[in-house]
């Protein structure tokens, strides 16, 4: 089954403007966070988004205040898109104190209590039982909440991911799972790992419904966000969304990615891109310019700078911070 587009019809020029600044800031933040890493400010494993950015910006269109996220290591696009300050992930990636975990989390520990983000974990599939146990607190709480839980077309085939599957639907929790299938299980493609074709249509062992979406279209994204919110809101349980979209960077920036070859990579970026396909949409229906695009852009890399330069001037952690987030104390 071919993932599924959606029409283009009554999408207001403000809903393309903020998409396209949404995924653009993902990606400038993402090309400054290489740059930065190549300097050696950043320590650690580093994966980036870029390539993804319709995903996590479709999906947050279709969410609400108070709804709940969790994710894997490839984390700071859903950050920023969660509404989490630049300044504080850059400066997290950084080791500084100003950062979300106080400079101890890294790349991929960061949390935001206030934006309902928990984290950023760096085990693979090892959120996946994290968010039905988030959704499970909203299901207890009757507050109407869902949770957006992220996870790869690799983690995809841990053993966890089914045990969570079959407790979600025994439970009925809230919470959408969401594949972000971007080829590749780090070195491997998801052609030669996974036995079953359309890896959503795995839920049906367990009764949850699902569908495949055009990860590079983030209005077919956001539609397909919006079935699946209003299926859990209801009360019906579980829903699996399997993203089909692409990375245009190694696995980490560890990786050369040799497994796959230029070519390839080129074609998605010409026929697929995300951003150009919004891009082109305000452009042709006559939204705004050249000129007012390239605004944006600067604007945008201004904020990106800004980051940078907030992170380098954050002081590092104080060696007293070695003992503190390690317990919690226990409410009676």
């Amino acid at each position: 089954m071919a993932a599924k587009k959606t029409s283009k019809a009554n999408v207001s020029k403000d809903e393309l403007m903020h998409f396209y600044r949404e995924m653009l800031l993902i990606r400038r933040f993402e090309e400054k966070a290489g740059q930065l890493y190549g300097m050696g400010l950043i320590g650690g494993f580093c994966h980036l988004y870029i390539g993804q950015e319709a995903v996590v910006v479709g999906l947050e269109a279709a969410a609400e205040d108070g709804d709940k996220r969790v994710t894997s290591y490839r984390d700071h696009g859903h950050m920023l898109a969660c509404g989490m300050e630049a300044n504080g992930v850059m400066a997290e990636l950084t080791g500084r104190s100003g950062g979300y975990s106080k400079g101890k989390g890294g790349s991929m520990h960061m949390f935001s209590k206030e934006k309902h983000f928990y984290g950023g974990h760096g085990i693979v599939g090892a959120q996946v039982p994290i968010g039905a146990g988030l959704a499970f607190a909203d299901k207890y709480l009757g507050n109407s909440r869902v949770t957006f839980t992220y996870f790869g077309d690799g983690a995809a085939n841990q053993g966890q991911v089914y045990e969570t599957f079959n407790m979600a639907a025994l439970w009925d929790l809230p919470v959408i799972f969401v594949i972000e299938n971007n080829q590749y299980a780090m070195g491997t493609s998801q052609q030669r790992s996974t036995s079953s074709a359309e890896i959503y249509e795995r839920g049906r062992a367990f009764g949850i419904p699902g569908e495949a979406v055009d990860g590079m279209d983030v209005l077919a994204v956001k539609a397909a966000g919006e079935t699946a919110v209003a299926h859990c809101r209801s009360g019906k349980g579980p829903y699996i969304l399997e993203i089909k979209t692409y990375r245009y960077r190694g696995h980490s920036m560890s990786d050369p990615a040799k497994y796959r070859t230029r070519e390839e990579v080129q074609k998605v970026r010409e026929e697929k891109d995300a951003i150009e396909h919004i891009r082109d949409l305000l452009l042709t229906g006559k939204h705004c310019t050249e000129d007012d695009l390239k605004t944006i852009d600067k604007e945008i890399k201004a904020v990106v700078n800004k980051s940078a330069e907030f992170a380098k001037e954050s002081p590092e952690p104080a060696l007293e911070e070695l003992w503190t987030d390690i317990y919690a104390r226990a409410e009676a």
